[in-house]
């Protein structure tokens, strides 16, 4: 993907330079070990946990480093933003420290845990639109009618410099990294980190990851020039960007390797993996660097490949839905429809099978008035846990082979 002359750059200098402003004011975030079950030895696969970062982000990396460059009359004026959630947090309490007045617009169906962080950093938040866009363009107009300075989430050279500090500290920590991956939005993060991963060690493979659901930026590559995304919505609403910018098109045309696209099942399967495995809580656009690795269409090379955790700002309510579904792929939480006479003893019969397999009953419902369902007859619905898919079958089969009828429901 390298190439394409272009005069926007970002010199490795500005990144260590923005690395020596934030130390001391950003978590020097882990790289921690992703360990299939089971295994021994020495991990491929490393995360670097954003989501344990200040504001549960890396925004605040390129806010920080933003905010500290304002002149004294910006100051003044205050800053405005306009974010999905992340970065509306990260401008929050960069302004806050640096008592600056900031205003944040965020689209209406921002997860309400982010919009409420924000608030509680100090900022002015105002809910506006269904997408990042709608919501960008009303910060553009409240920005030009308050003469405030303008915090763009990723097409600015230092909010850019801020967020390659998460680069710089990857190499500084692991000598033998060869891959890096990263979830892509609106660019800025991986504008960051390979702008200064091939300055300062060129031979690092460096990845971009993109929902299927949003991948404006990867057809822009696609296409070699900017292409506005048709839709933007998806379970990874940080990455949730329809217009790409050019200063970040050139900057991942120059510096990045390559890009994949990842479907909205594989990011919902990396969240529930991170969660049960890694033990880390993260949002959509985090897991999106580890949805491709556990999808298979990033390949980790002969050394060590880092896969960057960018944020775990994810609403709880979507968790809990997310195990659940987890549950069910992994053959753990199996639905199932049972049907028996209706007339004493049956059920008792039914969960006599599903006790003696070692199953547990979670939740148990009952059908007569279903037509399909003959007369005398009840259909029994049962939500059990299993061991896993195995298990759930022998369940199945042993059930059937007490004489009842039994199928498993979507």
């Amino acid at each position: 993907m390298s190439g394409g002359g272009t005069g926007l750059d970002l010199p490795a200098a500005a990144v260590e330079e923005a690395a020596r402003l934030l130390e001391g004011r950003v978590v020097r975030t882990p790289l921690l070990p992703l360990l299939a079950p089971g295994a021994g030895g020495e991990a491929r696969v490393w995360l670097k946990a954003e989501n344990l970062q200040r504001t549960g982000s890396f925004k605040i990396r390129g806010a920080l480093n933003c905010l500290a460059r304002l002149e004294p009359q910006q100051r003044r004026r205050g800053v405005v933003a306009a974010s999905a959630g992340n970065h509306a947090q990260g401008v929050a309490l960069a302004a806050a420290q640096a008592g600056v007045p900031a205003l944040i617009v965020m689209p209406a169906s921002a997860p309400m845990v982010k919009v409420e962080s924000t608030r509680s950093y100090g900022a002015e938040v105002v809910l506006a639109g269904d997408t990042f866009d709608q919501a960008y363009a009303e910060a553009s107009r409240l920005q030009r009618e308050r003469g405030a300075f303008f915090v763009h989430p990723f097409d600015d050279p230092h909010v850019i410099a801020g967020q390659g500090t998460v680069g710089l500290e990857i190499l500084a920590d692991m000598d033998d990294v060869d891959q890096i991956v990263v979830p892509v939005g609106g660019g800025g993060l991986i504008s960051g980190i390979a702008a200064y991963v091939k300055q300062r060690r060129p031979g690092v493979r460096v990845v971009g990851v993109q929902p299927r659901a949003a991948p404006a930026l990867y057809r822009s590559i696609q296409a070699g020039r900017l292409v506005p995304g048709e839709s933007a919505r998806t379970i990874a609403d940080g990455l949730a960007v329809k217009e790409p910018r050019e200063r970040t098109f050139q900057l991942i045309r120059r510096y990045v390797d390559d890009m994949v696209l990842v479907e909205e099942d594989e990011i919902a399967a990396a969240i529930f993996m991170l969660l049960e495995r890694s033990r880390l809580v993260v949002e959509g656009a985090g897991a999106a660097a580890v949805a491709a690795l556990e999808s298979g269409r990033v390949r980790p090379g002969s050394g060590r490949t880092v896969a960057v955790v960018s944020g775990g700002n994810i609403d709880i309510n979507l968790i809990a839905r997310i195990i659940e579904r987890g549950l069910v792929a992994d053959g753990r939480y199996v639905r199932l429809a049972a049907q028996v006479a209706d007339r004493p003893g049956s059920l008792h019969r039914l969960l006599g099978v599903v006790a003696r397999e070692g199953a547990n009953v979670v939740t148990v419902s009952h059908e007569r008035l279903d037509p399909a369902v003959p007369l005398g007859d009840t259909e029994v619905g049962l939500v059990v846990e299993t061991r896993n898919r195995a298990h759930a079958e022998q369940l199945i089969a042993a059930i059937r082979a007490e004489g009842i009828a039994c199928r498993e429901r979507p």
